[in-house]
């Protein structure tokens, strides 16, 4: 793979546009991230969960602050990249020209990494696939192929994020966000189907990144850009190399904001926080700054800047310093487990306590458990009506309730499961649950 093929500023279902050469006050990966600040999905995240339930009198982030946050860590991790190869290579943006925006496409892509995630945090996907494995979906196993069936049993948010991207919606642009190919392929994490992928030990294939409807969709991405096949999955493709610095940057935010959360909500000493922090920090004046702050949340958000900015330089130091791996695929391990032994023993150590303390703190579960609870119930009413030849009139109300834009024409099994799915796991919490109300008789909807 080479940088000239693989940024390339040719946009989604524009294809044969042609540039006008006129100045203009955007690059084209300028234009995608502000198509995905001004977008509805992106607008629906400030009211799905990250971790912690939405906040009542305490501020915690939510899946729109966390996208935001991701994306201007994207951005330095890009920058510091470019300039790092420029100082190698004074003559690269002559070569290279698109290399200097860099930071852009990661920045937008990081932008767009959590918009396909459904409500409830990462329950929702488990609930999502729940229903089809145990729950009254798996009665569909018989009507959809084994290829299909495997993407509705392993709900993939990263999968969904493409699919809302480039799926032509009913009554929307069907082009969809029409956003460059580069920022597309930079989504992808596991650039496979799910039938081939949850490989363990295989970067590519840890998880799976486009549903059996969007498999097109990414080998016309996958063909302009020049990805190469996977050699040991003939199907599937090796990661975009921008990959690795979403990846990373979204690694870097929920692995030391997670901390600062806990700690507003005093899940997490002011103590324990530091001992967890100071480590990635450096510098013994920070001791002395620490010190002079009374205000033990702003002592947290230093430390929290100060962990986010050396793990950006060294992530960034370590890309530049891999390039021939990264484009050739041989990279076998995301950015932040090839950091220096010290910072990556820190890590686990933070990620350890994280899951002990944090993601099985009490609110948390409860969250989940109400996630489950909620998904599972809307699939079961919505599922079957839709798909009925012979509706009653309750399914026929049922189904009046999705709009248009999640309808298919498509008469297959997978195609109206999918549009079920599209409309189930776009719903934010606050929505998902009052639906929930509403079907369940526990509230009645009100005309004023």
């Amino acid at each position: 793979m080479n940088w000239k093929q693989l940024l390339s500023a040719k946009r989604w279902g524009y294809e044969e546009r042609i540039s006008t050469g006129q100045l203009d006050a955007r690059s084209e990966f300028q234009r995608d991230y502000d198509r995905l600040i001004f977008s509805s999905p992106f607008r629906r995240l400030q009211n799905k969960t990250q971790v912690f339930p939405l906040p009542g009198a305490v501020f915690v982030h939510n899946r729109l602050t966390h996208s935001l946050e991701v994306a201007s860590v994207g951005r330095s991790l890009g920058r510091l990249f470019y300039h790092k190869m420029k100082e190698q290579n004074p003559n690269i943006d002559q070569e290279e020209p698109y290399l200097q925006e860099v930071g852009n496409i990661v920045s937008a892509a990081c932008l767009s990494h959590d918009l396909g995630n459904p409500a409830f945090g990462h329950s929702g996907e488990a609930a999502i696939s729940s229903f089809f494995i145990e729950g009254k979906g798996n009665e569909y196993q018989r009507l959809v192929s084994e290829e299909q069936w495997q993407d509705l049993i392993h709900f993939e948010g990263n999968a969904n994020a493409l699919r809302i991207l480039t799926h032509a919606y009913k009554g929307k642009d069907p082009k969809g966000f029409a956003l460059t190919y580069t920022t597309l392929a930079s989504i992808v994490k596991y650039p496979c189907k799910a039938i081939d992928g949850h490989v363990k030990g295989n970067h590519h294939r840890k998880k799976y990144g486009y549903f059996d409807s969007e498999i097109s969709t990414f080998e016309r991405i996958a063909k302009e850009l020049g990805l190469e096949r996977d050699p040991e999955n003939a199907a599937g493709y090796l990661r975009h190399p921008l990959v690795y610095l979403v990846e990373a940057a979204d690694d870097i935010c929920y692995n030391i904001i997670d901390l600062e959360d806990a700690h507003h909500l005093k899940i997490l000493s002011y103590e324990e926080v530091e001992e967890l922090l100071l480590p990635l920090c450096g510098g013994e004046d920070l001791k002395i700054r620490l010190a002079n702050l009374d205000d033990t949340a702003s002592r947290v958000a230093l430390l929290r800047a100060k962990a986010i900015n050396t793990l950006i330089w060294e992530c960034a130091a370590v890309f530049a310093g891999h390039q021939d791996q990264f484009l050739a695929g041989t990279f076998s391990q995301s950015l932040m487990h090839a950091l220096p032994t010290e910072i990556v023993e820190q890590m686990k150590h933070i990620e350890k306590l994280s899951y002990a303390r944090i993601y099985n703190a009490p609110a948390v579960v409860q969250i989940e458990i109400a996630g489950f609870k909620v998904m599972n119930a809307l699939l079961e009413e919505f599922l079957p009506a839709y798909l009925k030849t012979e509706k009653t009139m309750f399914d026929k109300k049922i189904v009046a309730m999705i709009p248009e834009q999640f309808r298919t024409d498509n008469e297959d099994t997978y195609s109206k499961i999918r549009s079920v799915l599209d409309f189930v796991s776009g719903m934010t919490d606050i929505y998902a649950v009052d639906l929930y109300r509403k079907i369940q008789g526990i509230s009645i909807a009100s005309l004023a």
